[in-house]
């Protein structure tokens, strides 16, 4: 069975973008140390290279928005990890686009999780953070919850865990890793 990690990198004050998504120096860690993450992606610290690695090998499927998918055209077909990409979306795949690439296109968060469980098999299924994040959130649907924090205030912007309005409990951090401008926090959500 699959574990579902919601994950994104995030400002201290709980951003993952902009409000016109730009995410600014949110991703400037991935740039910040001596150890490749992987061929032709950047350099990270030696303790962020140990974080990240293992966690994208473990994804098998990755949960996302149509906003993500536009605003990156869907990383060409090829996703940054995981094999399979489940897209929630009221709209179908664009005509033409990539067809050999494994995304699907489903218009419900639940069974948007519950797809890419299947696809994922034993592996990690990955949730976008943002509004389709928080609704698999607010389903109860996540496992865990992941934050790569980046030590930058945005003031306002895309939430963390979207339009989320209720309160849920998290277990203390079972991971607490501190990388070159980044802080790798993990938490179990609580049952």
């Amino acid at each position: 069975m699959s574990t579902v990690v919601m994950h994104n990198v995030v400002s201290v004050d709980g951003f993952i973008a902009d409000d016109v998504d730009q995410v600014g120096p949110l991703f400037d860690w991935y740039s910040s140390g001596d150890t490749e993450l992987i061929e032709g992606f950047g350099s990270v610290s030696r303790a962020s290279a140990d974080y990240v690695r293992p966690m994208w090998q473990n994804l098998g499927a990755l949960v996302i928005g149509r906003h993500l998918f536009d605003i990156t055209n869907g990383w060409e077909g090829r996703p940054p990890s995981g094999e399979h990409v489940v897209v929630v979306s009221h709209r179908p795949k664009p005509n033409g686009w990539h067809p050999e690439a494994s995304y699907h296109f489903v218009d419900d968060v639940a069974k948007a999780v519950a797809l890419a469980e299947e696809l994922a098999g034993d592996r990690v299924v990955g949730v976008a953070a943002g509004n389709v994040g928080g609704q698999a959130f607010a389903l109860g649907l996540v496992d865990e919850v992941a934050m790569d924090v980046v030590p930058v205030v945005f003031g306002s912007g895309k939430r963390y865990f979207g339009a989320v309005d209720t309160q849920q409990l998290l277990e203390d951090p079972d991971v607490v890793i501190r990388g070159d401008r980044v802080l790798h926090l993990r938490y179990r959500v609580r049952r």
